[in-house]
């Protein structure tokens, strides 16, 4: 078993001591807020955002400033009303936290439609594990429980820097999960890979220059893209699946749709260019669905190709 493979986390006697008080203040409104109508959690969180939109807090200014580099086509007023529509959007994922952690599985099947199931089960019944190809939709947190909620799955992320929000987090995805493992335990995603497990994998942020490429992604042309997903990709028996994710326009709840195993990926040739260039442009058909849904909070062009070259923020 891998050394860092997340299972269980453990409550610590720690957590009481005074510096975790503002988060517990923060997990008892949200788990509070979590039983509201699900309607009313969605005005309250666009609320909220409308809120934090109005701050014109520094990730305002990178919220700004990334749909401005991805949509050069867009109108400033175009982009205007994205930004706008984007915060209250952030609004209501802080919220679907909270469902996503609390919520039992009846009221998240309830929510949730997963559609393309059979592609994964076509690969497994081929005799491979799948890499299951995320981004960072601002439903994610939900989405996570959504989909395990269909077909469980073994989540890679980033543990949490506060030890008690991480407890939360990692009990709370994995509820409807089989288990998640550090963002730096590649052996313990390909051994699950070799488990012919299927593999939630997120590529679309920046990593820094180390194992990166420098590809085009929407109106970037040097955007630093991890090479892990071709680490994962290329192992023998591996098939490639995109999850594509949303949020109904009627507020009626999600839809997951995961679609066929990407042909020919990764190159025969072992081109990393082109593979990663093709992984972009995939995730950009996706995200470009609904723009106004995705995480434009992080600075995702943050590193440049070189060191010296000026900050796009």
């Amino acid at each position: 078993m891998s050394s860092n493979k997340v299972l269980e986390p453990n409550f610590e006697l720690s957590f009481f001591l005074p510096k975790y008080w503002l988060t517990w203040l923060g997990v008892i409104v949200l788990y509070s807020i979590s039983w509201l109508p699900y309607k009313w959690q969605l005005g309250l969180g666009r609320a909220i955002g409308r809120l934090l939109a109005r701050t014109g807090t520094s990730r305002k200014r990178v919220a700004e400033r990334n749909i401005e580099l991805c949509f050069p086509e867009m109108s400033a007023q175009q982009r205007q009303e994205t930004l706008v529509k984007n915060f209250e959007n952030t609004g209501v994922a802080l919220l679907e936290t909270g469902m996503g952690w609390w919520w039992p599985e009846w009221r998240v099947k309830r929510k949730v439609t997963v559609k393309g199931l059979e592609h994964i089960e076509r690969a497994k019944q081929a005799g491979n594990g799948v890499l299951l190809l995320a981004y960072h939709h601002l439903s994610v947190e939900f989405n996570c429980r959504g989909i395990g909620g269909s077909h469980p799955t073994v989540v890679f992320y980033r543990a949490h820097n506060n030890k008690l929000m991480e407890y939360f987090q990692c009990r709370g995805r994995g509820r409807s999960n089989k288990y998640m493992l550090g963002k730096r335990d590649i052996k313990g995603l390909l051994k699950a890979l070799h488990d012919k497990e299927t593999c939630i994998y997120l590529p679309d942020q920046d990593y820094g220059r180390s194992r990166s490429l420098f590809v085009p992604f929407f109106g970037v042309k040097e955007t630093a893209t991890t090479t892990g997903t071709l680490i994962f990709a290329r192992k023998k028996n591996v098939s490639t699946l995109l999850a594509m994710q949303s949020r109904n326009d009627d507020d009626s709840g999600y839809t997951i749709e995961i679609m066929p195993a990407l042909e020919n990926f990764p190159s025969e040739n072992k081109d990393d260019r082109a593979d990663l260039i093709r992984i972009n442009q995939e995730l950009e058909k996706a995200i470009a669905r609904k723009p106004e849904q995705y995480m434009w909070l992080h600075r995702r062009f943050k590193t440049r190709p070189n060191e010296n070259d000026p900050s796009l923020y």
